[in-house]
């Protein structure tokens, strides 16, 4: 088997290092691309994975090319606003082009942006913005579309509300959503990585379920009752997204309360939806639940043990 040398940029980030580590278990050299001011700690995690740290910046345009030198792919799990997705990414993708690097994954792992309106999510338009770059390259990407990482229904996204036994979701009950867990994400990138050829998306989802499957869920779970809590229509829900925008404009945040209800918008309204899955196209990966997901946040008693 030919052993494949992968450059990762955003190694340091919680996804990164998962990246890293599946990368790794499939026998691929990783070169870890990290920035001088990196955390330590997080690059020791690295080189303990077996990966090769290489410091570099990615404005030393010349230092980048050569990290992406002789690489059969370059993946990136970088985390950002338009400076990152598009500007940093964009010197990334023309390091792997002058290095003559075959193969390259963006940072997407996210919805379908491809259904949906320009101008409705500010963190997926970016994406889409560099997607445009990227498509006029001569390296060959793929995109991996994951919906939403399911941990963030435990925590970030508030979706399930433990406390008060309701599923709080706007519109249609029975919408499906896409839901993969960051493992799942991270090894499914990894085979994409080290795959010879791919197309231009790939679509992937651990599990499928409506609001009202997540009630059901969650009321089997704890063993107590949880009821659907819906406060209005789509069209409400964007009037309370533009209200919140104007009042908390957050242009420097990743993850305004905004930007978090619009993600969430795109995928009560079914527009973001993934369609064709393509789960079956790697053998060897189990596919982790949103009922596995939030019964280890639970734990064995059914109750909430997050904090």
């Amino acid at each position: 088997m030919t052993t494949r040398t992968i450059a990762l940029a955003g190694a340091t980030g919680r996804l990164g290092q998962l990246i890293a580590a599946a990368l790794i278990e499939r026998n691929a050299e990783v070169r870890a691309i990290v920035r001088h001011a990196s955390n330590p700690k997080k690059v020791e995690a690295l080189r303990q994975l077996g990966a090769t740290v290489v410091k570099v910046e990615f404005d030393n345009a010349g230092a980048l090319a050569d990290t992406c030198r002789d690489c059969t792919c370059v993946v990136s799990a970088v985390a950002g606003l338009r400076s990152v997705i598009v500007d940093a990414q964009t010197l990334l993708l023309n390091a792997a082009v002058k290095a003559g690097a075959p193969r390259f994954i963006p940072s997407d792992y996210c919805i379908d942006y491809t259904k949906l309106k320009p101008g409705n999510n500010r963190n997926l338009d970016v994406r889409r913005e560099f997607r445009r770059r990227l498509d006029k390259s001569p390296i060959a990407a793929t995109s991996v579309l994951s919906g939403m990482f399911t941990d963030l229904l435990t925590g970030q996204a508030p979706v399930v509300l433990f406390e008060r036994k309701r599923i709080l979701y706007w519109g249609n009950a029975d919408q499906l959503m896409d839901f993969t867990t960051r493992d799942n994400t991270a090894a499914y990138t990894a085979a994409v990585a080290v795959d010879d050829v791919s197309p231009h998306f790939l679509r992937i989802a651990g599990d499928q379920i409506s609001a009202r499957g997540l009630a059901s869920v969650a009321s089997e779970i704890t063993g107590e009752q949880f009821k659907l809590l819906r406060p209005g229509g789509l069209g409400a829900f964007n009037l309370i997204i533009k209200l919140m925008r104007l009042l908390m404009p957050a242009k420097d945040s990743l993850y305004p309360p905004w930007q978090g209800m619009q993600y969430l918008r795109d995928m009560l309204s079914g527009e973001g939806k993934l369609h064709p899955l393509d789960n079956q196209r790697y053998s060897g990966i189990r596919w982790t639940s949103v009922q596995e997901t939030l019964r280890e946040a639970l734990g064995p008693s059914g109750r909430d043990n997050r904090r």
